[in-house]
């Protein structure tokens, strides 16, 4: 019995891990879609890449990527705004 029991529970976890896999992607393709189409591009890759970063480590990495990226960018426009002022 316990190793149906451990089958199902892997199975299960696979098949959560497939799932996400998935929607992940599908996610990322309509995000990449939007940055041509009206819509908030950005933002959907975004919440792909943090679904995906939750069971892939180069969707995490990808994603600290982009954090570091719009700090950067905003970092610029603050200090170039103040310097302005």
């Amino acid at each position: 019995m316990r190793k149906k029991e451990h089958f199902a529970i892997t199975t299960l976890k696979q098949a959560k891990r497939v799932i996400k896999l998935v929607i992940g992607f599908t996610i990322l393709l309509i995000g990449g879609a939007m940055l041509l189409l009206p819509g908030p591009g950005v933002l959907i890759i975004v919440l792909g890449l943090a679904l995906l970063g939750t069971e892939f480590v180069w969707a995490k990495n990808l994603m600290k990527r982009f954090k570091d990226g719009a700090d950067n960018i905003k970092n610029f426009v603050f200090n170039n705004s103040r310097k302005n002022n």
